[in-house]
């Protein structure tokens, strides 16, 4: 009797334990697929904030209105003379009303706020002497402060490391519960036709052939559902609406989309290869420990 008959036997075509088999692997293999697209969305997080906030730095301008002008042109000529700044501009007042209108409304009325004076840089990939700027910086106009944007580019890295670590982790969950069910129905369908793995006995199949066989029909029923799950999530993950940059800015346009990018929608093609492998690993230790118990 081939492999073949004898998968037919042991693992019916039909009932609970095939589609047990198939719909777990098909849900598995759909939230691997949106999870293995918010880890790859996430490392691009990190690197997008981290491409954003790298080599830029703000000069916060402070003083009494009379003041400011003087104030401003005395850091604008220090900047221009330390070494590692590209470049520095003077932020127009519409662009600081701007940033504030996040926060505080359009209705705010800015004009009567004594606004410090905002100055923008660029730094090069080697960056200035950051502590001697900042001495050079409170000598020559003491109102004057150098922010380089790391308390707030470390926190939002992080963030999104933790976040990449937290996918992964969810994708071994995946996995195992994976395993536990497709080894709960390999158990189930084993158990229920003792009597046929006694008469195969009889008839001179070994408990490895038998095991052989089983293992076979599950894994494919796994890669199946697998399979079925992954184009789902796919076409999920492609039908989402994309927020460009109209709908969002700055930071805030990285967190827009959950997807894969480039040769990253080839990522989710492991998924049912995987489910095979873990269904294959899953099924035939179940298969030993059951057929053993058969006499």
């Amino acid at each position: 009797m081939s492999a073949a008959a004898i998968s037919g036997l042991v693992v019916p075509r039909a009932g609970q334990s095939v589609w047990l088999v198939v719909f777990s692997a098909a849900a598995m293999g759909f939230l691997a697929v949106f999870v293995l697209a918010l880890a790859t969305s996430s490392a691009q997080l990190a690197r997008g904030w981290e491409a954003q906030l790298a080599q830029t730095a703000t000069v916060r301008v402070s003083a009494p209105p009379e003041e400011m002008e003087m104030q401003t042109a005395l850091v604008m000529e220090v900047l221009r003379t330390t070494p590692g700044i590209a470049e520095a501009r003077v932020m127009e007042p519409q662009e600081q009303a701007a940033l504030l209108e996040v926060w505080l409304g359009p209705d705010l009325p800015l004009d009567a706020l004594p606004m410090p004076r905002l100055i923008e840089l660029r730094e090069t990939p080697q960056g200035p002497d950051r502590q001697g700027l900042r001495l050079r910086l409170s000598a020559e106009a003491p109102g004057a402060v150098y922010d380089d944007h790391t308390r707030w580019r470390r926190p939002l890295v992080q963030a999104a490391a933790r976040l990449k670590g937290v996918a992964w982790g969810a994708l071994v969950l995946i996995g195992g519960v994976t395993c536990a069910i497709i080894a709960l129905a390999a158990s189930a369908s084993l158990a229920s036709n003792g009597q046929v793995i006694k008469v195969l006995r009889l008839v001179g199949a070994r408990d490895r052939f038998i095991a052989s066989a089983f293992v076979q029909r599950i894994s494919r029923l796994a890669l199946f559902g697998a399979a079925l799950g992954t184009a789902i999530a796919m076409a999920a993950l492609w039908a989402l609406p994309e927020l460009g940059g109209d709908a969002l800015g700055g930071t805030a346009q990285h967190m827009a989309g959950i997807g894969f990018q480039g040769a990253g929608w080839l990522l989710p093609l492991l998924v049912p290869p995987v489910a095979m492998g873990l269904a294959f690993l899953a099924s035939l230790a179940t298969a030993f420990h059951v057929l053993r118990g058969v006499t």
